[in-house]
């Protein structure tokens, strides 16, 4: 009787732990999952996600001249800081439906820092920026500073402290694939 009733216990916490696991930077990473499925239930259309990274390689030739690669990341993967990560997030509209208001939220991972005006996005997607943790966007950031003489101005929130991207893709036809890319930096 013991015995059921901890295998009981232990089948509860795992069921409990799952989404709390997904949620949590670092631990989240070791359920590896490559898609997910995101759905209009108002047109019942269904929209395959895949998220992608790759590593910008940076070699030098013999005669001194740079080039980039960008190497897709697998298994275990060292980065260090300074690295650039080049993030890639694909959506295939798998119904005979168009989706309509595609709205995509991307966290920036903990540890990385957003590049700069590096989103590359199709469909004509709106590219809004949260520095509060995804509660609110914007297309333009901004944060007040405190200057030496005490007057407070509104300047560019610095790359660092953009916390998530949000697309907003108007429509996605039937059967076809939007795209996005951004990058990030190791801090």
């Amino acid at each position: 009787m013991k015995r059921l009733s901890i295998a009981g216990l232990g089948a509860i916490a795992l069921i409990a732990t799952v989404p709390f696991v997904s949620q949590v930077p670092g631990v989240a990473s070791l359920w590896h999952s490559t898609s997910a499925v995101a759905q209009n239930v108002q047109t019942k259309g269904q929209i395959q996600l895949r998220l992608e990274a790759e590593k910008q390689v940076v070699a030098q030739d013999q005669q001194g001249k740079q080039s980039q690669k960008w190497e897709p990341l697998k298994g275990q993967v060292v980065v260090r800081p300074g690295d650039v990560l080049r993030y890639t997030l694909t959506g295939e509209n798998k119904s005979d439906r168009p989706v309509k208001n595609l709205t995509l939220n991307q966290p920036i991972p903990k540890g990385m820092v957003y590049v700069l005006k590096s989103v590359n996005a199709t469909n004509n997607a709106r590219v809004t920026y949260s520095i509060d943790g995804g509660g609110s966007f914007v297309e333009n950031p901004t944060v007040k500073v405190t200057l030496a003489d005490g007057k407070v101005e509104t300047k560019p929130a610095p790359a660092i402290a953009y916390t998530n991207i949000r697309l907003q893709i108007p429509s996605v036809a039937a059967k076809t694939t939007v795209k996005a890319t951004y990058q990030t930096q190791v801090r």
